[in-house]
Protein backbone atom coordinates (compact mmCIF):
# COMPACT_ATOMS: atom_id res chain seq x y z
CA UNK A 1 0.00 0.00 0.00
CA UNK A 2 1.60 3.55 -0.91
CA UNK A 3 2.08 5.77 1.92
CA UNK A 4 -0.55 8.98 2.05
CA UNK A 5 0.23 11.99 3.85
CA UNK A 6 -1.86 15.37 4.38
CA UNK A 7 -2.19 19.00 2.82
CA UNK A 8 -3.75 21.82 4.48
CA UNK A 9 -3.48 24.96 2.45
CA UNK A 10 -4.26 28.64 3.66
CA UNK A 11 -5.01 31.66 2.22
CA UNK A 12 -2.70 33.94 1.11
CA UNK A 13 0.28 32.75 -0.79
CA UNK A 14 -1.02 28.94 0.47
CA UNK A 15 -2.36 27.82 -3.04
CA UNK A 16 1.00 28.25 -4.76
CA UNK A 17 3.28 26.81 -1.95
CA UNK A 18 0.49 23.84 -2.24
CA UNK A 19 1.50 23.12 -5.62
CA UNK A 20 5.34 23.24 -4.74
CA UNK A 21 4.56 21.01 -2.56
CA UNK A 22 2.83 18.76 -4.34
CA UNK A 23 5.38 18.91 -7.91
CA UNK A 24 8.42 18.30 -5.46
CA UNK A 25 6.85 15.46 -3.57
CA UNK A 26 5.60 13.67 -7.15
CA UNK A 27 9.30 14.03 -8.11
CA UNK A 28 11.23 12.45 -5.35
CA UNK A 29 8.37 9.95 -5.26
CA UNK A 30 9.15 9.03 -8.90
CA UNK A 31 12.88 9.59 -8.12
CA UNK A 32 12.44 6.45 -5.69
CA UNK A 33 10.08 4.65 -7.84
CA UNK A 34 7.68 5.10 -5.15
CA UNK A 35 4.37 6.01 -4.98
CA UNK A 36 2.95 8.83 -1.95
CA UNK A 37 -0.58 9.81 -2.09
CA UNK A 38 -1.95 13.10 -1.09
CA UNK A 39 -5.37 13.89 0.61
CA UNK A 40 -5.98 17.57 0.35
CA UNK A 41 -8.43 19.02 3.28
CA UNK A 42 -11.53 20.34 1.10
CA UNK A 43 -11.90 23.90 3.09
CA UNK A 44 -8.91 26.70 2.31
CA UNK A 45 -8.94 27.91 5.48
CA UNK A 46 -8.29 31.76 6.14
CA UNK A 47 -5.06 33.81 6.65
CA UNK A 48 -5.26 36.99 9.19
CA UNK A 49 -5.44 39.36 6.37
CA UNK A 50 -8.19 37.45 4.40
CA UNK A 51 -10.42 37.66 7.64
CA UNK A 52 -9.94 41.52 8.03
CA UNK A 53 -10.92 41.52 4.39
CA UNK A 54 -14.34 39.90 4.33
CA UNK A 55 -15.76 40.64 7.88
CA UNK A 56 -15.86 42.74 11.16
CA UNK A 57 -15.17 41.11 14.90
CA UNK A 58 -18.14 39.47 15.23
CA UNK A 59 -17.62 37.85 11.35
CA UNK A 60 -14.37 37.58 12.22
CA UNK A 61 -14.85 35.49 15.20
CA UNK A 62 -16.60 32.97 13.44
CA UNK A 63 -15.00 32.13 10.41
CA UNK A 64 -12.18 31.67 12.84
CA UNK A 65 -14.59 29.15 15.34
CA UNK A 66 -15.10 27.49 11.69
CA UNK A 67 -11.43 27.01 10.28
CA UNK A 68 -10.23 25.98 13.87
CA UNK A 69 -13.11 22.86 13.77
CA UNK A 70 -12.84 22.51 10.30
CA UNK A 71 -8.81 21.77 10.38
CA UNK A 72 -9.31 19.97 14.09
CA UNK A 73 -10.90 17.40 12.57
CA UNK A 74 -9.44 16.90 9.62
CA UNK A 75 -6.48 16.03 11.72
CA UNK A 76 -8.11 13.60 14.38
CA UNK A 77 -9.93 12.09 11.05
CA UNK A 78 -5.93 11.88 9.16
CA UNK A 79 -4.73 10.06 12.69
CA UNK A 80 -7.78 7.77 12.90
CA UNK A 81 -6.84 6.51 9.07
CA UNK A 82 -3.17 6.11 9.64
CA UNK A 83 -2.05 9.02 7.80
CA UNK A 84 1.10 9.95 9.49
CA UNK A 85 1.92 13.61 8.29
CA UNK A 86 0.56 16.60 7.19
CA UNK A 87 1.57 19.99 5.32
CA UNK A 88 0.46 22.76 5.97
CA UNK A 89 1.05 26.11 4.73
CA UNK A 90 0.39 29.28 7.01
CA UNK A 91 -3.30 30.07 8.36
CA UNK A 92 -4.63 32.53 10.24
CA UNK A 93 -2.62 32.43 13.99
CA UNK A 94 -5.81 32.39 16.19
CA UNK A 95 -7.44 29.32 14.03
CA UNK A 96 -4.33 27.99 14.01
CA UNK A 97 -3.79 28.07 18.49
CA UNK A 98 -7.16 26.80 19.27
CA UNK A 99 -6.46 23.23 17.14
CA UNK A 100 -2.89 23.17 18.71
CA UNK A 101 -4.81 24.04 22.22
CA UNK A 102 -7.49 21.35 21.32
CA UNK A 103 -4.82 18.90 19.90
CA UNK A 104 -2.11 19.50 22.42
CA UNK A 105 0.92 20.77 20.34
CA UNK A 106 4.31 21.04 20.39
CA UNK A 107 6.53 22.64 17.98
CA UNK A 108 9.82 20.93 17.14
CA UNK A 109 12.90 22.67 15.59
CA UNK A 110 17.24 21.31 15.83
CA UNK A 111 19.00 24.53 15.42
CA UNK A 112 22.50 22.75 14.57
CA UNK A 113 26.30 24.08 13.65
CA UNK A 114 29.19 21.82 13.85
CA UNK A 115 29.64 22.24 17.12
CA UNK A 116 26.43 23.27 18.79
CA UNK A 117 23.46 20.95 18.44
CA UNK A 118 20.08 22.97 19.89
CA UNK A 119 16.91 21.28 20.52
CA UNK A 120 13.67 23.59 20.91
CA UNK A 121 10.56 22.39 22.17
CA UNK A 122 7.84 25.17 21.84
CA UNK A 123 4.64 24.47 24.51
CA UNK A 124 2.09 25.26 22.10
CA UNK A 125 -0.75 23.98 24.28
CA UNK A 126 -1.22 26.31 26.59
CA UNK A 127 -0.19 29.38 27.66
CA UNK A 128 -1.48 33.25 26.22
CA UNK A 129 -1.61 32.08 22.89
CA UNK A 130 -4.20 29.72 23.42
CA UNK A 131 -7.29 30.38 25.64
CA UNK A 132 -10.77 32.48 24.58
CA UNK A 133 -11.54 35.70 24.26
CA UNK A 134 -14.65 37.53 25.89
CA UNK A 135 -16.11 40.97 24.08
CA UNK A 136 -16.97 43.37 26.41
CA UNK A 137 -17.64 47.39 25.68
CA UNK A 138 -14.48 48.55 25.10
CA UNK A 139 -12.70 45.24 26.48
CA UNK A 140 -11.21 42.09 24.91
CA UNK A 141 -10.91 39.59 28.21
CA UNK A 142 -8.26 36.53 27.24
CA UNK A 143 -8.69 33.74 29.50
CA UNK A 144 -6.13 30.79 29.29
CA UNK A 145 -4.59 28.40 31.75
CA UNK A 146 -1.49 26.18 32.64
CA UNK A 147 -1.88 22.84 33.65
CA UNK A 148 0.19 19.88 35.71
CA UNK A 149 -0.73 17.27 33.10
CA UNK A 150 0.09 19.65 29.49
CA UNK A 151 2.99 20.58 31.63
CA UNK A 152 3.87 16.67 32.21
CA UNK A 153 3.09 15.70 28.94
CA UNK A 154 5.81 18.59 27.03
CA UNK A 155 8.36 18.06 29.44
CA UNK A 156 8.13 14.09 28.41
CA UNK A 157 8.01 14.75 24.60
CA UNK A 158 11.50 16.76 24.94
CA UNK A 159 12.46 14.45 27.31
CA UNK A 160 11.76 11.50 24.55
CA UNK A 161 12.88 13.76 21.62
CA UNK A 162 16.54 14.46 23.15
CA UNK A 163 16.98 11.01 23.52
CA UNK A 164 16.31 9.91 20.46
CA UNK A 165 18.40 12.79 18.90
CA UNK A 166 21.34 12.11 21.29
CA UNK A 167 20.77 8.00 21.51
CA UNK A 168 24.10 7.67 23.73
CA UNK A 169 22.29 9.94 26.91
CA UNK A 170 24.56 13.01 26.37
CA UNK A 171 22.48 15.83 27.43
CA UNK A 172 24.25 18.90 28.52
CA UNK A 173 21.42 20.98 29.61
CA UNK A 174 17.51 21.49 30.06
CA UNK A 175 16.12 24.71 30.32
CA UNK A 176 12.22 25.54 30.39
CA UNK A 177 12.19 29.52 29.18
CA UNK A 178 8.85 30.49 30.99
CA UNK A 179 6.93 33.59 32.99
CA UNK A 180 6.99 31.45 35.91
CA UNK A 181 6.97 34.26 38.45
CA UNK A 182 3.62 34.66 37.24
CA UNK A 183 2.30 31.41 38.30
CA UNK A 184 1.90 31.47 41.69
CA UNK A 185 4.84 28.80 42.47
CA UNK A 186 2.67 25.89 40.59
CA UNK A 187 4.86 25.49 37.48
CA UNK A 188 7.91 25.42 39.51
CA UNK A 189 6.46 22.16 41.43
CA UNK A 190 5.34 20.50 38.40
CA UNK A 191 8.45 21.15 36.71
CA UNK A 192 10.19 19.59 39.79
CA UNK A 193 8.06 16.13 40.02
CA UNK A 194 8.31 15.72 36.24
CA UNK A 195 12.16 15.97 36.17
CA UNK A 196 12.13 14.12 39.50
CA UNK A 197 9.80 11.56 37.44
CA UNK A 198 12.16 11.31 34.31
CA UNK A 199 15.52 11.29 35.90
CA UNK A 200 17.05 14.58 34.83
CA UNK A 201 17.58 17.98 35.91
CA UNK A 202 15.74 20.71 34.55
CA UNK A 203 16.65 24.58 35.02
CA UNK A 204 13.37 26.56 35.21
CA UNK A 205 14.32 29.98 33.74
CA UNK A 206 12.61 33.46 33.31
CA UNK A 207 12.89 34.19 29.06
CA UNK A 208 15.17 37.47 30.09
CA UNK A 209 17.62 35.01 32.11
CA UNK A 210 17.83 32.19 29.43
CA UNK A 211 18.42 35.55 26.52
CA UNK A 212 21.27 36.78 28.91
CA UNK A 213 22.31 33.46 29.28
CA UNK A 214 22.81 32.80 25.72
CA UNK A 215 24.28 35.72 24.66
CA UNK A 216 27.28 35.67 27.36
CA UNK A 217 27.96 32.12 26.93
CA UNK A 218 25.81 30.36 24.25
CA UNK A 219 24.05 26.91 24.40
CA UNK A 220 26.32 23.92 25.83
CA UNK A 221 26.83 21.11 23.08
CA UNK A 222 23.42 19.40 23.41
CA UNK A 223 20.63 21.96 24.85
CA UNK A 224 16.92 21.36 25.31
CA UNK A 225 14.97 23.98 26.00
CA UNK A 226 11.36 24.00 26.57
CA UNK A 227 9.72 27.13 25.91
CA UNK A 228 6.48 29.07 26.32
CA UNK A 229 4.91 30.79 23.16
CA UNK A 230 5.53 33.97 24.82
CA UNK A 231 9.04 33.28 24.70
CA UNK A 232 9.80 31.05 21.68
CA UNK A 233 7.65 32.63 19.05
CA UNK A 234 9.88 35.88 19.38
CA UNK A 235 13.23 33.68 19.98
CA UNK A 236 12.54 31.29 17.27
CA UNK A 237 13.92 33.43 14.49
CA UNK A 238 17.16 34.46 16.75
CA UNK A 239 18.00 31.34 17.81
CA UNK A 240 18.07 30.45 14.17
CA UNK A 241 20.32 33.23 12.49
CA UNK A 242 22.38 33.33 15.54
CA UNK A 243 23.21 29.91 16.08
CA UNK A 244 21.89 27.84 13.38
CA UNK A 245 22.93 30.67 10.62
CA UNK A 246 20.13 30.55 8.73
CA UNK A 247 16.74 32.55 7.91
CA UNK A 248 13.27 31.45 8.34
CA UNK A 249 12.28 31.78 5.20
CA UNK A 250 14.23 29.17 4.06
CA UNK A 251 13.15 26.61 7.18
CA UNK A 252 10.55 24.43 7.76
CA UNK A 253 9.78 22.86 11.23
CA UNK A 254 7.40 19.79 12.44
CA UNK A 255 4.50 19.91 14.89
CA UNK A 256 3.57 16.96 16.63
CA UNK A 257 0.14 16.53 18.18
CA UNK A 258 0.35 14.73 21.90
CA UNK A 259 -3.49 14.16 22.39
CA UNK A 260 -4.76 10.72 21.54
CA UNK A 261 -7.02 11.77 19.30
CA UNK A 262 -4.10 12.83 16.89
CA UNK A 263 -0.99 10.62 18.91
CA UNK A 264 1.44 10.49 16.07
CA UNK A 265 0.02 12.55 13.49
CA UNK A 266 3.13 15.34 12.47
CA UNK A 267 2.62 18.18 10.79
CA UNK A 268 4.66 20.06 9.29
CA UNK A 269 5.30 23.88 8.10
CA UNK A 270 7.17 27.04 6.92
CA UNK A 271 8.43 29.04 9.34
CA UNK A 272 7.50 32.24 7.54
CA UNK A 273 3.38 33.30 7.01
CA UNK A 274 0.74 33.32 4.74
CA UNK A 275 2.24 36.29 2.70
CA UNK A 276 -0.44 37.93 1.76
CA UNK A 277 1.36 40.79 -0.09
CA UNK A 278 3.05 38.13 -2.48
CA UNK A 279 0.10 36.66 -3.22
CA UNK A 280 -0.40 35.91 -7.28
CA UNK A 281 3.01 37.35 -7.89
CA UNK A 282 4.78 34.35 -8.28
CA UNK A 283 7.43 35.61 -5.99
CA UNK A 284 7.20 33.68 -3.10
CA UNK A 285 10.44 31.82 -1.69
CA UNK A 286 9.77 28.08 -2.28
CA UNK A 287 12.67 26.64 -0.27
CA UNK A 288 10.91 25.77 3.14
CA UNK A 289 8.10 23.85 1.78
CA UNK A 290 10.79 22.29 -1.09
CA UNK A 291 12.51 20.92 2.26
CA UNK A 292 9.03 20.27 4.20
CA UNK A 293 8.60 17.73 0.74
CA UNK A 294 12.02 16.65 1.40
CA UNK A 295 11.46 15.80 5.12
CA UNK A 296 7.53 14.30 4.71
CA UNK A 297 9.39 11.94 1.56
CA UNK A 298 12.11 10.89 3.66
CA UNK A 299 10.46 10.21 7.23
CA UNK A 300 6.95 8.87 6.12
CA UNK A 301 7.81 7.64 2.73
CA UNK A 302 10.46 5.36 2.80
CA UNK A 303 12.55 7.67 0.68
CA UNK A 304 15.61 7.41 2.52
CA UNK A 305 18.84 10.48 1.33
CA UNK A 306 15.71 12.57 -0.06
CA UNK A 307 16.89 15.43 2.53
CA UNK A 308 20.18 15.16 1.51
CA UNK A 309 19.13 15.23 -2.35
CA UNK A 310 17.17 17.72 -2.27
CA UNK A 311 19.78 19.92 -0.14
CA UNK A 312 22.68 18.79 -2.79
CA UNK A 313 19.91 20.46 -5.45
CA UNK A 314 19.17 23.93 -3.67
CA UNK A 315 23.14 24.30 -2.87
CA UNK A 316 23.55 23.83 -6.76
CA UNK A 317 20.73 26.49 -7.21
CA UNK A 318 22.94 28.79 -5.10
CA UNK A 319 25.98 28.59 -7.12
CA UNK A 320 23.99 29.00 -9.95
CA UNK A 321 22.46 32.32 -8.50
CA UNK A 322 19.09 31.26 -9.15
CA UNK A 323 16.53 32.28 -6.17
CA UNK A 324 13.70 34.79 -5.55
CA UNK A 325 13.95 38.71 -4.61
CA UNK A 326 14.32 37.98 -1.29
CA UNK A 327 17.59 36.13 -1.25
CA UNK A 328 18.99 38.31 -3.88
CA UNK A 329 17.71 36.77 -6.56
CA UNK A 330 15.77 37.52 -10.04
CA UNK A 331 14.15 34.46 -10.04
CA UNK A 332 10.37 33.34 -9.97
CA UNK A 333 8.71 30.86 -7.66
CA UNK A 334 7.79 28.66 -11.00
CA UNK A 335 11.50 29.00 -12.49
CA UNK A 336 13.33 28.26 -8.87
CA UNK A 337 11.15 24.75 -8.88
CA UNK A 338 11.81 24.51 -12.37
CA UNK A 339 15.46 24.70 -12.11
CA UNK A 340 15.24 22.50 -8.72
CA UNK A 341 13.47 19.55 -10.46
CA UNK A 342 16.00 19.29 -13.22
CA UNK A 343 18.74 18.45 -10.61
CA UNK A 344 17.14 16.35 -8.90
CA UNK A 345 19.23 12.78 -8.61
CA UNK A 346 17.95 9.89 -6.35
CA UNK A 347 21.67 8.82 -5.40
CA UNK A 348 21.95 12.53 -3.85
CA UNK A 349 24.00 14.10 -6.87
CA UNK A 350 22.96 16.85 -9.06
CA UNK A 351 23.01 16.01 -12.24
CA UNK A 352 25.98 17.48 -14.22
CA UNK A 353 24.43 20.42 -16.30
CA UNK A 354 23.53 21.66 -12.65
CA UNK A 355 26.93 23.72 -13.17
CA UNK A 356 26.66 24.39 -16.85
Amino acid sequence: MEPVVGLAVGRGTGPELAAVFERVLARIADAYSVGIGVTRSERVYHSYSSLKADAGIERVRELTREDADHYAEFCRTRAALGVPAIFRTAINAQSLYLVRQRLQAVKVDVIATPDVSLLLVRDEAQGFYTGENTHAPGALIRTMAFSREITEKVIAFAVRRARREWPDGGVDQIVMAYKFHLLDGALDEWVAESAARHGVEICLSQPDTVNRNLIERGPRPRTVIIAGNEWADIMHVVLLDRFGSERQENRCTENVYLHPDAAGLVEYQTVHGSADDLAGTDAVNPVATVRAAAVIAERHAGCAGAVRMVERGLESLGRRGIGTPDLGGRHSTTAVVHALLDVLEPDGRPAMMADS
